[in-house]
């Protein structure tokens, strides 16, 4: 597979302004794109613009940017409903959370708001693509693209293609990733796909390791960090991704690939208690809450 031109979108709508969708649309918005940012509705919108306000003056502040935070903010266009996307709309990404259909709603409602050339492309860590392409019309502009947290210091961007999925859509993608300054691997639609398969393993067993006495979290997760060179251990990186994510994400992957993905019970344990990881201050560390 030879290396893609990059080229950065004239116009992205980023469906879902949590997190990872407002890390969406902050690189979005630095490479030059206009970004259209939909919630649910104008209090949604304008906590989501926040998000992606405190991004952009974190990555002021550390030298990141070619221009300024309140420069780049301007090309962002909060919208609380899909019907007013741009038909002219290059790339769609869905960030909503984690709910098959959920997702098969909004990204049936994208299609039927944007031009017929228009990619779409789910922010899914783990559901099936092409489970997701079941309510559209024209599958074969759809694909994955899953973005790390967080978004703006990931270098990765895992593209993953269904069935359907057409070669001019997977070629743009690639482009758009490159556009970003990021890296792509392409990987076919299969339960997990290749990072969240690999990732979750790693963190679950982890987890076993730490309920059954083996170390404590810090001892576990330096061994990852120096003995294998990860640049972050499975208990940390849990914490950052969220004890909750991370179990829907178990859950889905001991459904379909079987017991070696069942969740321990310190995990749900701890998503019982509200241990979510660093969104609520304490996981399997302590974080500070600013």
């Amino acid at each position: 597979m030879t290396a893609p031109e990059a080229v950065v979108p004239k116009v992205v709508a980023v469906v879902g302004g949590g997190r990872m969708g407002a890390g969406v649309a902050q690189v979005f918005a630095v490479a030059g794109s206009v970004v259209c940012l939909v919630e649910r509705d104008p209090a949604a919108a304008a906590a989501a613009r926040d998000r992606v306000a405190m991004g952009l003056l974190r990555a002021s502040e550390k030298g990141a940017l070619s221009e300024s935070a309140d420069s780049v903010l301007e090309r962002l266009v909060l919208l609380d409903d899909l019907a007013g996307l741009n038909p002219g709309t290059d790339l769609v990404v869905e960030a909503v959370p984690e709910e098959a259909e959920l997702k098969i709603r909004v990204l049936a409602a994208a299609e039927q708001a944007v031009g017929e050339s228009t990619v779409l492309a789910s922010n899914t860590s783990s559901l099936s693509i092409t489970g997701l392409a079941e309510g559209l019309r024209r599958p074969e502009r759809f694909l994955g693209m899953h973005f790390f947290n967080p978004v703006p210091a990931s270098k990765l961007v895992e593209i993953v293609t269904g069935p359907q999925t057409g070669e001019a859509a997977l070629e743009a993608t690639r482009g758009w990733v490159a556009g970003l300054g990021k890296s792509e691997i392409v990987v076919r639609d299969s339960p997990g796909f290749a990072t969240s398969r690999l990732g979750v393993l790693l963190g679950l067993e982890a987890i076993r390791m730490l309920e059954e006495g083996v170390a404590e979290a810090e001892a576990i997760d330096r061994a990852m960090e120096l003995g294998y060179r990860h640049p972050m251990g499975p208990l940390r990186s849990t914490d950052l991704v969220g004890l909750d994510v991370r179990l829907a994400i178990a859950e889905h992957l001991h459904r379909e690939l079987g017991e070696r993905f069942a969740p321990p019970a310190l995990l749900r344990d701890k998503v019982a208690r509200g241990e979510l990881g660093r969104k609520t201050g304490q996981g399997f560390f302590t974080w500070d809450a600013s």
